[in-house]
């Protein structure tokens, strides 16, 4: 299946129907009075979040969406049929966007959550209900209330607990592939990721899920590669793994290249948790490996991680110092909760 995240889609709610003008003619009754039935209502244009998707691809064959009409009241004070909802059904994680692309209208990060796009129509009164004493004999009755149009966007983020940074050939669908079941393209050439890839990943008992990104490059916030429009699928990320390529011959260079186009890219996520790690460890020997660490420690400021995703060395140890980071983001979330619930005089 293709991976599709940003969508253009266009829909209608349903106008609501006229009402009716009619008087009730029955043999033998006399002075029969108005009887014109209220229209009915339009359908409205819902979006839903529902589990077992994980890209907008379907939005990219049917981009127009029209909920049913409301229909005409009728005499004898009947009402017309109402229009029929439709549902745009979203993967969890679905911002919609309106058509500046900026305003946010929802975002749909629970299973079965649901959201109004567009209110159908009400449909007009009939002519019954504008009888009164001084006007036994109405022969006027309301339109029903016009449809809405609008022009949306759908754009995807990936809920995962982790996200993978690196540049190409960093490793990083070598370490989705060894430890977990996701089985994403490997290769020895550049961009070898050209979506993003899920695994659920597990240690000692806790399983979470990683989301595999096309590789940077210097200038990908001014589009060279792949750019940076995937960098949005870690915008929701607990903790951020930097792989290094420790067979690099410019291993500084390469960790100050994603670190800069993090910060290129604005929001909060170059001040997200990181866990940095030096991959390919097979490649070098005791001393390289204690040289490499040392050095991209000062670079980073902090503890770097040893690791091999091929011979699956260190592999563990960084799945457990990814656990702490996501038990430590969600303690961080649950305490503001906390505070809100909280009772109040």
């Amino acid at each position: 299946m293709k991976f599709l995240d940003l969508a253009k889609v266009y829909i209608r709610s349903g106008s609501g129907g006229n009402g009716c003008v009619s008087f009730r003619r029955e043999k033998y009754i006399e002075y029969g009075g108005p009887d014109g039935g209220d229209g009915g209502t339009g359908g409205s244009v819902w979006a839903e979040a529902v589990d077992g998707l994980n890209t907008l691809i379907d939005f990219r064959y049917q981009q127009h969406f029209f909920a049913g009409n409301g229909q005409p009241g009728r005499g004898q004070q009947r009402t017309g049929a109402d229009g029929d909802d439709i549902i745009l059904r979203v993967p969890v994680g679905t911002e919609i966007l309106d058509e500046d692309q900026e305003t946010l209208i929802a975002d749909m990060t629970e299973v079965g959550q649901r959201v109004l796009l567009a209110k159908g129509g009400n449909g007009g009164w009939g002519n019954l209900h504008f009888k009164s004493s001084t006007n036994q004999a109405p022969r006027r009755a309301n339109p029903g209330q016009e449809c809405v149009d609008r022009t949306l966007w759908l754009r995807l983020k990936l809920i995962a607990d982790v996200g993978l940074l690196g540049l190409p050939n960093a490793g990083k669908s070598t370490f989705l592939a060894a430890t977990s079941n996701a089985r994403p393209k490997i290769a020895d050439y550049p961009f070898t990721t050209l979506h993003p890839n899920l695994g659920v990943v597990g240690i000692d008992g806790v399983e979470f899920v990683v989301a595999d990104i096309p590789g940077l490059i210097e200038g990908a916030s001014e589009g060279r590669g792949l750019g940076d429009l995937f960098l949005g699928h870690v915008e929701r990320c607990s903790v951020l793994l930097h792989l290094v390529d420790g067979s690099s011959g410019t291993l500084i260079e390469d960790y100050h290249t994603i670190i800069g186009e993090l910060e290129a890219y604005g929001g909060a996520l170059a001040d997200k948790p990181r866990v940095t790690v030096l991959n390919k460890i097979d490649t070098l020997d005791d001393e390289e490996r204690e040289f490499l660490k040392s050095e991209l420690e000062d670079a980073c400021g902090g503890k770097v991680l040893l690791m091999s995703g091929v011979s699956g060395e260190g592999t563990d140890n960084v799945l457990r110092a990814l656990r702490a980071r996501i038990d430590e983001d969600r303690l961080r979330r649950k305490a503001p909760e906390e505070e809100d619930e909280s009772w109040q005089p």
